[in-house]
């Protein structure tokens, strides 16, 4: 762990001998009574934590001293075909440490239907990967995620536009059949940008025609078929390198 995050009901509050932060700090970082540590709010403000106490029961008694806001997260919203459970909990955890703003998961024509029906999105497990990547990132703050059961419906209402009013975003759809261009190639923009990653399958000759009436542009990332995972991974971090004004 690169910080140590709470959440706000948990201030004021011993933490638990068996919760995995005590584990780490008492025997991974071996902290005494005293020792301070890197320490943040949970959608709050980052700085110093302090181990006040050990109890006999093995919970910690602990402060926090946090003022520095966290770091602006890109402008960046990526839109994503359901995958299987264990990629999804990669997507959320790696996306959330790159620092996307927002997640839209997508229902797809080609995409498996059953990996709708996945518990990691009610059980606390997406909450949880979108914890674990703003921690190896030393940040506080996690990307929203939501849900669409189509590409139809998520086009339709245009979520972006409700947060991108002061610039018209760049609308940017993965693909590496007949695209109409390069991601390499793609100039330096200050404007935001909205990327949509399809199945491994791809995306259907339908949805392309969606794409291209929405106002996508449908650029590659090079001729190989890649996993999900791997797809969003590879264009969040074009994109970061080709956003101008990162922060939103």
């Amino acid at each position: 762990m690169n910080i140590i995050l709470f959440e706000e009901h948990e201030l004021g509050h011993n933490l638990p001998r068996r919760d995995e932060r005590t584990i780490h700090l008492l025997k991974v970082l071996r902290k005494n009574a005293g020792d301070t540590f890197e320490a943040g709010i949970l959608g709050g403000k980052r700085g110093t934590g302090r181990i006040e106490k050990i109890n006999f029961d093995g919970s910690i008694m602990f402060t926090i001293h946090a003022s520095t806001p966290p770091e602006p997260r890109l402008r960046l919203r990526m839109a994503v075909s359901f995958v299987r459970p264990i990629q999804l909990r990669r997507i959320f955890r790696d996306l959330s440490n790159i620092g996307v703003s927002v997640i839209d998961l997508i229902g797809t024509d080609l995409g498996e239907k059953s990996y709708r029906d996945t518990k990691l999105l009610v059980d606390g497990g997406a909450h949880a990967a979108l914890v674990e990547g703003a921690v190896q990132a030393r940040d506080t703050s996690i990307p929203e995620y939501k849900i669409y059961d189509s590409l139809d419906i998520w086009l339709n209402e245009r979520p972006w536009e409700k947060t991108e009013n002061r610039r018209i975003p760049l609308l940017l759809a993965m693909d590496n059949v007949d695209a109409g261009g390069s991601f390499f190639h793609l100039s330096i923009t200050s404007r935001p940008v909205i990327i949509a990653i399809g199945p491994e399958r791809g995306w259907s000759d339908r949805e392309r025609e969606l794409f291209g009436k929405a106002g996508f542009s449908r650029l590659s990332i090079g001729s190989r078929a890649l996993r999900t995972e791997t797809a969003c991974v590879a264009a969040a971090a074009l994109a970061m390198e080709k956003i101008k004004e990162i922060s939103i």
